[in-house]
């Protein structure tokens, strides 16, 4: 979004993958290919790429650098920023650098690769993008938890976490979002779950089969009822594809949405739900949780009509007051979203004055005309 006008400049055709080596495990690509389609291509190398976000079938690697994407199994495997191992990266100056390598380990200077990830569009344009790769799970098994309590859902998900049972994937429900998608579920939902989980456990076949037995005994002694395993890849994919469209299925709430993702300690996830909750009540609106429960990153979407001016208001107050909410739990304003124009003006409740200083500085010093993405990350300046 071109705040300050320009050019904008698109990517899209700088669309190959360059490389895959199974000996080294990496991949070579440029930044317009589709995180989906890289997904498939190593498949066919016995290998693996994580990472991810609930767009994968049309988001680009480079659109998931620059914003520093998440995902699903990030509870298991980490986020992009734990795949990048290199970057080639045209400067606004019109230099062109080379930061990272292929290799596992490397620490050659500053760390200019990860200062670059999540970094959206400000510091250069990505044209290159090294990626690390891992053997694919010989298996995997995914299972859906019903609970007639908000509170008993985030206990099971530490209860999880604690038994050392490693979820490659752990997914949180709140009633409000499976209103939006109860019919296109695979199972029968009870009028009465609150909220939902879904869990994927990914390795060799005998552990996978014995961790997911394991997390369906712990749900039901949580009190979960269905408790469903989903055998055999059909059957997993259409639980998650419901994980998928959830985004686009809140808008049967409100014709708009205010869509946060903010992140608090796995211990404050319990704090954070209910103070969502309380924030619905006072003002008014619908809010939906979902999400990545597994590492306390949760969507939180405030759904409003902008039509309607107190609405308008109403929701740009609930956003401050989870933002505020957030912080009081040690949280941070997001995960993976990044801050763009929108979370701009509330970084400084995150960084402090001198942080916020030093980052403008290496801006300065990467970007000395302002032109890449000007207007994004930072607070406005007063006039």
């Amino acid at each position: 979004m071109p705040a300050a006008g320009g050019v904008v400049l698109v990517l899209s055709r700088l669309n190959r993958i360059l490389e895959i080596s199974p000996e080294d495990m990496v991949a070579v690509v440029e930044p317009g290919v589709i995180t989906g389609h890289l997904k498939k291509e190593v498949e066919k190398f016995g290998l693996y790429y994580p990472p991810d976000p609930g767009s994968a079938d049309y988001c680009t690697i480079g659109g998931n650098v620059a914003t520093g994407a998440g995902g699903a199994v990030a509870v298991q495997y980490g986020v992009t920023r734990d795949f990048v191992l290199g970057l080639t990266v045209v400067l606004p100056t019109g230099e062109i650098i080379d930061c990272g390598s292929r290799t596992m380990k490397g620490v050659v200077g500053y760390d200019l690769t990860h200062l670059f990830l999540g970094s959206e569009g400000t510091l250069g344009v990505i044209v290159r993008i090294i990626l690390r790769l891992v053997p694919r799970p010989a298996s995997r098994e995914t299972l859906a938890a019903g609970f007639t309590s908000l509170e008993a859902a985030v206990r099971a998900v530490g209860r999880i976490l604690q038994a050392g049972l490693t979820p490659a994937a752990l997914e949180f429900l709140d009633r409000p979002t499976l209103e939006c998608i109860r019919e296109m579920l695979p199972f029968s939902l009870p009028r009465q779950v609150e909220a939902l989980l879904l869990l994927a456990v990914d390795g060799h076949p005998r552990d996978v089969a014995s961790r997911a037995g394991r997390m369906a005994r712990l749900c039901r002694e949580m009190g979960a009822r269905p408790v469903v395993r989903a055998r055999g890849a059909a059957a997993a994919e259409r639980l998650w594809a419901v994980r998928r469209i959830i985004s686009p299925a809140t808008f049967k709430v409100k014709p708009h949405k205010i869509a946060e993702d903010v992140a608090v300690p796995l211990s404050a996830i319990p704090r954070l739900v209910a103070g969502v909750q309380e924030i619905s009540r006072r003002r008014g609106l619908p809010i939906l949780c979902f999400g990545h429960a597994g590492d306390g990153n949760i969507h939180v979407n405030v759904m409003y009509d902008r039509g309607v001016e107190q609405e308008h208001r109403e929701a740009q107050a609930a956003v401050e007051d989870l933002l505020a909410l957030t912080r009081k739990l040690q949280g941070t304003l997001s995960g993976e979203h990044g801050v763009g124009l929108a979370k701009a003006p509330y970084i400084g409740m995150e960084l402090s004055e001198p942080a916020i200083a030093l980052q403008k500085r290496l801006k300065q010093a990467f970007d000395p005309l302002n032109i890449m993405n000007p207007g994004k990350l930072f607070p406005p300046e007063r006039s």
